[in-house]
């Protein structure tokens, strides 16, 4: 039974049909097509039912779905322990944000790029939060809070914020003191979220109120610097507006806590090693104070 057959299988399973898994897999529709058809031909089954808006599962391909997806693991996890070091191969998919990741993180990723030639690397920079294994990520890099999964997160890294508004925001509207303050101001926000702050060891949460609301953090510091409300912004974002006074830092004694930056993976027993260095990548960075710092 060829692996490549089986690791098809999985991905046309996953993305449901055949024109999305070539697009993933980097092939033509008709091998992808050519691939499955060996292989339901060798099992003597149909694994898949498909129509013209795609494929879907049988009862025995919903079977043999995770037996194949454990078995294209295991192979990667034996090839990689016996490959030498330097030889990294096949492909590494990454999903990363969009508001940090061609400034921030795209250095990184080019450097993993330098040091492994044989490596194949497709990062796509989206700040909608995607689904790792229906999508085929190999990995996600991830900034702020971590909600409750069943992924494997690993921090690499601290991530630093604070609360920002223009001066002219500021001279009409007043500057908040302590977090109950924020009821009054308009805030900018990515939708419904929370903040939290330190109130000493304490941490206050506030659900702030607003009308201007962006799901991308540089549309969030345009409207702050043009006046709009205050944001809580990571310092990536706010640095050069605050350096040039663009943007005031507000509340001082209330900071929000650190957050984190994450390396998050798909469920499995071992990390496959592109993953791993790739972390290990991250970590260097941030040990050595790049980005992201105070």
């Amino acid at each position: 039974m060829d692996i490549e057959d089986l690791r098809t299988f999985v991905e046309v399973a996953d993305a449901g049909g055949v024109s999305a898994a070539a697009l993933r897999l980097g092939v033509s529709k008709s091998m992808v097509s050519r691939r499955l058809v060996r292989l339901e031909e060798e099992l003597g089954v149909q694994l898949l039912a498909r129509t013209t808006r795609g494929a879907s599962l049988t009862e025995a391909g919903i079977t043999f779905r995770d037996y194949a997806a454990r078995i294209s693991s295991e192979i990667d996890v034996a090839r990689e322990a016996v490959l030498p070091a330097g030889e990294l191969r096949g492909r590494l998919r990454i999903a990363a944000p969009l508001s940090f990741g061609p400034t921030h993180l795209a250095p990184v990723i080019a450097e993993m790029a330098r040091r492994h030639p044989l490596l194949q690397i497709q990062t796509c920079y989206s700040d909608q939060v995607v689904d790792l294994i229906t999508e085929g990520y190999d990995c996600a890099i991830r900034f702020g809070y971590l909600q409750d999964s069943n992924l494997i997160a690993r921090r690499v890294g601290p991530l630093f914020g604070k609360l920002v508004a223009s001066p002219d925001y500021v001279e009409k509207h007043g500057s908040p003191e302590r977090p109950e303050d924020l009821v009054a101001h308009q805030a900018l926000m990515q939708g419904t979220e929370a903040w939290q702050f330190l109130d000493g060891e304490k941490i206050v949460t506030v659900n702030p109120r607003g009308r201007f609301k962006a799901d991308n953090a540089v549309a969030l510091v345009a409207a702050a610097v043009a006046g709009l409300g205050i944001a809580l912004l990571p310092d990536g974002i706010t640095a050069q507006y605050v350096a040039s006074g663009a943007l005031l830092p507000l509340m001082p004694r209330h900071p929000p806590p650190p957050a984190g930056i994450y390396v998050v993976r798909p469920p499995a027993q071992y990390p496959a090693r592109k993953v791993r260095l790739l972390t290990e990548i991250l970590i260097e960075c941030f040990d050595h104070g790049t980005t992201f710092e105070r």
